[in-house]
């Protein structure tokens, strides 16, 4: 090492990570800051594979850049990252993965991020690869300041950041090391806590989260109660660093929505009776002394009905919860004016007894539950006077006061933004104008409402979906009626003279219903129109296409 004291200290805390280390240190050595401003702090932790050899064969090629420490295996990243921090010489000191490896501007970027702002913490954008999960709200809002409770930070508690040596040893900060799961959150926790600034770099792809082929990654490997005693002694720490308030709830909200909710999910009615009992036991005291109303409410619906059941010890409502949602989807929705509720196991029983609140929907988006539980019951023509009417029977997943649903025929595609098959309308738009006879009644079963709809046809040349319409807790919802797997009716001719129309019910590529309706025989410039519309969609997604291409070749030039 030279004399100048670096601006950024690497740490690398390695334990089998071979072959994704080769990777992750490539990414380092190679950063646009310069190896003259960087120092790198790799400590192998017992590693059995080739890893420790990997270290000291780069330590060896840049030995002004990296120290290496050897060490016995300590059973998780927290020992050797604390070893690391003992000897780091940087103005700022960063976290990564060894099985993860950083974009080639990264350092450069957040350590002048970091000296702009006087910044004591740097967030620099991040991504998954090969089905790593990692939270993109922070990042959607551009570069700017952030602060632990007006932000999505809480839901990025990992260690890899850019932190400011000086507040890291002025306030002693070091990682547990008796957490074997989520030992950064404390420190994470902390620095954020102290900071003066904390910083975002969005517009720039910092880290890259590597899940391994094995799914072996510290995160993906714990098991039920150790996540649970891990997750309280971290909800613990938070609690006694930050007192009783929003702004205490504001991070605490992350843990009973991700780490707790995770605690009760499809694999808990498979677990042992005891398990499951010690599982909500754990959770009970957490929900008895965290789980504000604020925090409550701000939950789904789905996660904190869980939660609640597994507070109350109801743990046959909570299986039977999980179960009938795994076969069958979202439970019905019962509509009470203004007011939605899910209609899990538990709702108005005198056991567990549950306030409603719990299964209230409170400001989310339903459309994922409306679309899942949308289906077709039938599907065909009358033909009165010489006219074609459409005629369809559509289930929706709402019961109680829900006798606004309707049906309607409507032309042009969804949006793409209704990634589910149905969306949140905007509150400046209503449904299309009503057409035909419709007919509301309650499913037999109790489980939903069946629209029954009668809609006549125009003698033109369109195509359009057929799509139901349903008002839920203050919003309407539009809902594209499914059809995969069910039988369409016949293609129907109707009209007479020399210009008869023709009318298919079809399921177009998306598994929507739609009634295409279009003259049996058009003008021929009619037929030269529709041609050129064809090229012209043709030499459209060829070129589109080919923007694809090209795109995806220069990304793959710039991470080489």
């Amino acid at each position: 090492m030279t004399g100048r004291t670096p601006d950024v200290t690497v740490v690398v805390a390695v334990y089998n990570t071979m072959p994704y280390l080769t990777e992750c240190l490539d990414s380092l050595v190679g950063q646009s800051i310069g190896r003259d401003r960087l120092e790198i702090v790799a400590v192998d932790d017992g590693s059995t594979d080739d890893s420790g050899r990997e270290l000291d064969r780069f330590a060896q090629r840049y030995p002004d850049t990296f120290k290496v420490l050897h060490q016995a295996n300590s059973g998780g990243p927290a020992a050797p990252s604390n070893r690391a921090l003992e000897v780091a010489t940087g103005r700022y000191v960063y976290f990564i993965g060894s099985d993860d490896h950083l974009g080639e501007e990264a350092l450069e970027r957040m350590v002048a991020r970091a000296d702009l702002d006087g910044a004591d913490v740097v967030v620099g954008k991040m991504v998954g690869t090969n089905g790593r999960y990692v939270h993109q709200e922070l990042f959607k809002g551009g570069d700017r300041e952030v602060t632990l409770y007006d932000s999505a930070l809480p839901f990025a508690l990992a260690n890899t950041k850019l932190f400011r040596r000086d507040l890291v040893e002025r306030h002693k900060l070091r990682f547990p090391e008796n957490l074997p799961v989520g030992s950064d959150q404390p420190f994470t926790i902390e620095a954020c806590f102290r900071a003066r600034k904390i910083s975002v770099v969005a517009d720039y792809t910092c880290y890259y989260a590597v899940k391994r082929g094995d799914a072996s990654n510290i995160t993906y490997r714990a098991d039920h109660l150790s996540r649970l005693r891990c997750t309280a002694e971290i909800m613990d720490f938070t609690a006694g660093l930050i007192e009783a308030g929003p702004r205490r709830d504001a991070v605490l909200r992350r843990h009973f929505t991700w780490e707790l909710a995770k605690l009760v999910q499809d694999d808990f009615p498979g677990l042992d009776r005891e398990l499951q009992r010690e599982i909500c036991s754990g959770i009970a005291r957490l929900a008895d002394d965290y789980l504000t109303d604020g925090v409550r409410d701000a939950m789904d619906v789905r996660r904190r009905v869980r939660i609640a059941l597994a507070q109350a010890g109801a743990v046959e409502e909570l299986c039977e919860a999980i179960s009938a949602e795994t076969q069958d989807g979202p439970p019905p929705l019962v509509i009470e004016g203004e007011r939605a509720y899910a209609r899990y196991p538990g709702f108005r029983a005198s056991r567990p007894g549950l306030p409603d609140r719990v299964y209230e929907v409170i400001g989310e988006p339903v459309q994922a539950a409306l679309a899942a539980g949308t289906e077709l019951l039938a599907s065909g023509w009358e033909q009165p006077d010489g006219e074609l009417v459409y005629t369809a029977r559509v289930r929706v997943p709402v019961v109680g006061d829900a006798g606004t649903a309707t049906l309607r025929l409507v032309r042009g595609a969804m949006p793409k933004s209704a990634r589910h098959g149905a969306r949140r309308l905007p509150a400046d738009r209503e449904p299309p104008a009503p057409a035909g006879e419709i007919t509301v009644r309650a499913a037999e079963d109790g489980t939903g409402t069946e629209v029954d709809a009668r809609v006549p046809l125009e003698r033109r040349t369109v195509a359009l979906g057929v799509r139901v319409y349903v008002h839920v807790a203050g919003d309407t919802y539009e809902i594209a009626v499914p059809g995969k797997d069910k039988p369409m009716p016949l293609a129907r001719r109707w009209g007479s003279g020399n210009d008869p129309y023709r009318a298919a019910a079809i399921v177009n590529d998306k598994g929507r219903v739609v009634i295409s309706t279009a003259r049996m025989h058009p003008p021929r410039r009619v037929l030269a129109q529709q041609a050129l519309k064809r090229a012209a969609r043709r030499v459209k997604s060829r070129a589109a296409r080919l923007k694809s291409i090209r795109s995806k070749k220069r990304n793959g030039s710039r991470r080489k």
